[in-house]
């Protein structure tokens, strides 16, 4: 059986879409996150208002998602993986509303770094205990 971290990320994004399917298809607005650790996703899902109120009454979204939205989304989330550089722990979101018939999505890619980790790497002072001064710069 073939495990989440041989996957590529695009694969695993792919995965994740075609997972959110059937909810996608309620929903006509939205934000879809993916949290990233060592470029494997782990948690993933939609974050959403169910009922949007006017005039002091609650109304329940009718349409989602099309087949046709869904897969222009897809499609601009694995577009967004081109602009991920370099880091490996994050979360990607992406935020879509669809307007005029056509899905519209802005996707956020946030890196987290650990100053735990950075503290390891750096090089010590022999007898002090001190990070050297020109790994700080």
């Amino acid at each position: 059986m073939l495990r989440t971290e041989q996957l590529s990320l695009a694969r695993q994004v792919d995965l994740v879409f075609k997972e959110l399917q059937e909810e996608l298809s309620g929903l006509s607005s939205g934000t879809v996150f993916m949290q990233i650790r060592n470029n494997v996703i782990g948690k993933f899902g939609i974050r959403h208002n169910p009922m949007s109120g006017r005039c002091g009454s609650f109304n329940e979204e009718q349409n989602g998602l099309t087949s046709a939205q869904q897969s222009s989304f897809r499609l601009m989330a694995l577009e967004s993986l081109k602009y991920k550089r370099r880091w490996t722990h994050g979360e990607i979101s992406y935020e879509f509303a669809v307007r005029q018939g056509m899905v519209a999505v802005d996707a956020v890619l946030e890196s987290n770094y650990n100053m735990a980790n950075l503290m390891i790497r750096a090089p010590r002072g022999s007898h002090t205990g001190e990070i050297a001064d020109k790994y700080l710069g």
